[in-house]
């Protein structure tokens, strides 16, 4: 049996932020759970056009050292996506060429300290 997809699920302390944050990165909310009794989410479900994300709401950030992956979001054209970003209030790292990113790559942290790179497909 061949295996579909994977999908990160990342653990968030406030959802609403982080909803936000990852909508201005070009993600739409697909689902999400609010249980009886919950004014916001707990769980959501984030398609980028393809690119696949879940959030979870927890107690508290995973610190640093736990954090030990690194997300790599695709897109057509970095250049642009880039702007896009700095556009919409993100403050992407620099723009760095490297041997399997030809077009380059660069650096977003989410709002609880998340590493995601964005690179060309």
């Amino acid at each position: 049996m061949n295996l579909r997809r994977v999908v990160a699920m990342l653990p968030v302390t406030d959802m609403t932020r982080s909803l936000a944050f990852y909508q201005r990165l070009g993600f739409d909310l697909e689902d999400d759970f609010v249980p009886d009794g919950h004014k916001t989410a707990v769980w959501a479900w984030l398609d980028g056009g393809g690119a696949m994300l879940m959030i979870n709401c927890t107690a508290g950030p995973l610190p640093p050292p736990a954090q030990r992956a690194i997300y790599y979001v695709y897109c057509p054209d970095v250049a642009e996506k880039h702007a896009e970003l700095l556009a919409a209030g993100i403050n992407p790292g620099p723009i760095e060429i490297r041997f399997y990113a030809p077009q380059g790559e660069f650096r977003v942290e989410d709002p609880d300290g998340y590493v995601l790179m964005f690179s060309s497909a």
